[in-house]
């Protein structure tokens, strides 16, 4: 581990000010911490922004939620107003990482975790994330867990969080507060897809911290969920998953929300398969027809064609799901 400074904020003017001058913050620190013991980073300058006053949740008088950038993951899945107006971010939640790392993770830490490639974790490996020109070496390599959707030739590595494919789907804001004032991103556009630049992996401005990120209120009755494919059911990482937000009127589909992860560069909307749903009445020969739009612009590596069809059973067993017609 390379030498560095640690200051504790006192208050958000101080966290900015820290931040201005080229700290990189820190709270529950398990990802940072990770990668800092493995060489992948090493900042100079560490700002523990833990005291601020970010860790509240509160349902908002429309019927949405704001998240504090603080709340730890363990608070936000198993607080009351979240379980009961937005299932898929609880379920999301308690699907990710292990229980002792929701005691410690926050949400704003979750959103801005660096990917899980072993390319990228491994310092010896050529890798444009962490040392841009270096090359790719999972293009050529074992690739069975990187991204078919929104991959470029530099970079074919995926985004590990659970919640940020559930907040893509809800169509989250995400709340930020910089050197020049506060303003607000759509979760879509927050999160960078690797094109030229895989090394730029958040629209942040230097200095700028999350402070909360915003559910909108959507129309009611609205039953939604996830649901996670992985290797083994402990502690590990999505091969694909679903977020789903169903809001039927009249025995119709008036909204459609779903999202992928495990599969992109980014938290991955299907647009498609919301599309394929709207007007529709919900059957079972529905949700298989809107699945097959799922893995519309794949591209499927050496080792991972198996995802593609793998994502279209999981979209489909999760629109049931919430569907109601299992």
């Amino acid at each position: 581990m390379y030498p560095f400074t640690y200051t504790k904020a006192a208050d958000t003017r101080e966290a900015l000010s820290a931040g201005r001058h080229g700290g990189r913050y820190i709270a529950g620190g398990t990802t940072l911490v990770d990668l800092m013991r493995e060489t992948v980073e090493h900042p100079g300058s560490l700002v523990d922004i833990s005291p601020l006053p970010l860790g509240e949740i509160v349902v908002t008088k429309s019927g949405g939620l704001r998240i504090g950038a603080l709340v730890r993951m363990s608070e936000a899945a198993a607080h009351r107003g979240v379980r009961a107006l937005y299932p898929v971010i609880s379920q999301a939640l308690e699907l990710s990482a292990s229980a002792q790392l929701r005691n410690m993770a926050t949400i704003g830490g979750n959103i801005m975790q660096r990917t899980r490639c072993t390319y990228f974790r491994d310092v010896t490996a050529d890798c444009n994330k962490r040392e841009p020109g270096a090359g790719c070496a999972a293009l050529h390599g074992y690739n069975r867990g990187h991204a078919i959707l929104g991959a470029s030739d530099r970079c074919v590595a995926t985004h590990p969080s659970d919640v940020a494919v559930a907040f893509a789907a809800l169509e989250a804001t995400v709340h930020l507060l910089g050197p020049d004032g506060a303003r607000s991103l759509p979760f879509a556009d927050f999160l960078l897809r690797p094109g030229s630049t895989p090394h730029r992996e958040q629209a942040l401005r230097p200095g700028e911290l999350i402070t909360a990120v915003e559910v909108p209120a959507h129309p009611r009755p609205l039953k939604s969920g996830y649901l996670k494919v992985r290797d083994r059911q402990s502690y590990e990482f999505a091969l694909t998953s679903a977020a789903v937000a169903l809001h039927v009127g009249g025995g119709v589909i008036r909204e459609a929300k779903v999202a992928a992860g495990g599969v992109g560069t980014v938290p991955w909307r299907l647009p498609a398969v919301e599309r394929h749903l709207i007007g529709e009445r919900p059957s079972d020969g529905l949700w298989a027809e809107a699945a097959e739009q799922a893995t519309d612009g794949a591209r499927p590596l050496r080792h991972n064609g198996f995802k593609v069809e793998l994502l279209k059973r999981t979209v489909e067993r999760q629109l049931r799901t919430v569907g109601g017609t299992q």
